[in-house]
């Protein structure tokens, strides 16, 4: 259960020319995956369109069917999925997939059979104690050996009596996600309560509460950090994927470090994305950003301008900004995500590590990351650490400091297949237009 460690480094390349790109996105790789939960645990089939195709959404698919869930991808890329029980012995490939690992254990409840899951090795170190906690106050066994971590043991019984769980899902908003998606087939529904002084996210818990909702199911916040889901059934039908506006960052970003435009098509006008914070953020570093014609233009002169920003909403911004913050002409400061330390790496290491090998300015701080400009950025080995978005984070660097030459661009097949070939190919000529996924 690993990625692909065997690739030579990828010579990242450098801008010649502004840019004058369009790019098409894949679905989002949240949404993909939450409405592939739900459609596994819903009271009819449903189609799912406009989907991603990459390793999280793989490893979600074959997840699901595990437990017992008929899955059909379709030609077109549309996945249609027919709800069964969950009625499989079942051994859960997580690989470094977060939704995956916090998601399915949850639905995995009602499993009348023993549900084993594992994952790459980078996955064994991410923080699974809350999920794992939660389960057995719901009156589950897991066995885990202790470790609080993968691998792990469900022994469900088939049905589980919900009511109220406490946890605190400081590290990670998809502890909060994984438990509400499940919840409304619980018989008691789910009121859950979050205790800790943080809580990373917040859209991603908005976006899941927005899917339920659209399926039919009865949420409510009746305080702040407590989340209360009825007991009921969770509609089909037919659901639209929208575009990915987290993996857009870097060819926003690429429109600011090589100058020229990207258009976006089909950024949507109102979205729970995180993604969609890039436009205020973006515009704040030195970009110019235009809603029009069923999308958004960025368009960048090549002068990036430091900023100091809490991300708390959305860590996963932080590789996109932090390599901007790289090549800026002032300072930077990122605060409020500690909680990176638990992704797919130490993100605030690797990006402070990186940033440094290359000849940049950077520190972390216990919550975030510090960037001064520098003027002796230089080539080298950019180490992605298993994680997709550090490899995109080069890139992005790679377009402005020759020689930058990614370590395993292959690890961005988790969220964006063949990024490679799409990233040369925004390069290599006017008007190139993207289709991210398209041979996955």
């Amino acid at each position: 259960m690993t990625s692909n460690q065997n690739s030579q480094p990828w010579h990242a390349p450098v801008a010649s020319a502004p840019l004058d790109a369009a790019v098409a996105l894949p679905g989002s790789k949240s949404l993909n995956n939450r409405e592939l939960v739900l459609s596994a645990l819903a009271s009819e089939p449903t189609l799912l369109t406009g989907t991603l195709a990459s390793r999280d959404s793989a490893l979600m698919i074959e997840a699901l069917r595990q437990l017992g869930t008929e899955i059909e991808v379709r030609e077109d890329g549309s996945i249609l999925v027919t709800p069964k029980p969950f009625d499989n012995p079942a051994v859960i490939d997580c690989g470094l997939a977060g939704t995956v690992m916090r998601f399915v254990p949850p639905a995995a409840l009602l499993s009348n059979q023993k549900v084993v899951f594992d994952g790459d090795e980078a996955a064994r170190r991410r923080p699974m104690s809350t999920t794992i906690d939660s389960l057995r106050a719901l009156g589950v066994s897991v066995s885990d050996e202790g470790k609080g971590s993968l691998p792990f043991t469900v022994h469900g019984t088939g049905t589980v009596a919900g009511g109220e769980v406490t946890i605190d899902a400081s590290a990670s908003s998809q502890f909060v996600s994984g438990l509400l998606l499940a919840a409304a087939r619980f018989e008691n529904g789910l009121v859950l309560r979050h205790v800790g002084e943080h809580l990373p996210s917040m859209p991603h818990i908005e976006m899941t509460l927005d899917c339920l909702t659209k399926r039919g199911v009865k949420v409510s916040t009746p305080e702040p950090a407590v989340w209360k889901v009825e007991p009921g059934l969770i509609s089909g039908g037919s659901v639209a994927i929208e575009p990915d506006l987290s993996n857009a960052g870097p060819f926003l970003a690429a429109a600011m470090v090589a100058g020229g435009s990207v258009f976006i098509q089909g950024w949507p006008d109102s979205t729970t994305q995180v993604g969609d914070e890039f436009d205020g953020i973006l515009q704040q570093m030195g970009a110019e950003i235009v809603r029009e014609n069923g999308g958004l233009t960025i368009t960048g002169t090549g002068a990036i301008h430091g900023i100091d920003i809490d991300l708390s909403i959305g860590g996963e911004l932080t590789p996109v900004i932090a390599a901007l913050a790289a090549l800026a002409d002032s300072p930077t400061v990122i605060r409020g995500v500690a909680h990176l330390r638990g992704h797919e790496t130490d993100r605030l290491a690797a990006l402070a590590a990186e940033i440094n090998r290359i000849g940049g300015i950077a520190r972390e701080t216990p919550d975030g990351l510090e960037i001064d400009p520098s003027d002796n950025l230089h080539g080298a080995i950019w180490q992605t650490y298993e994680d997709h978005r550090m490899a995109t984070a080069g890139a992005i660097i790679g377009l402005r400091v020759p020689g930058i030459q990614i370590e395993d661009i292959t690890t961005t097949s988790k969220t964006m297949p063949n990024f490679a070939s799409m990233w040369q190919g925004m390069l290599g000529q006017n008007n190139w237009q993207i289709q991210l996924g398209e041979d996955a």
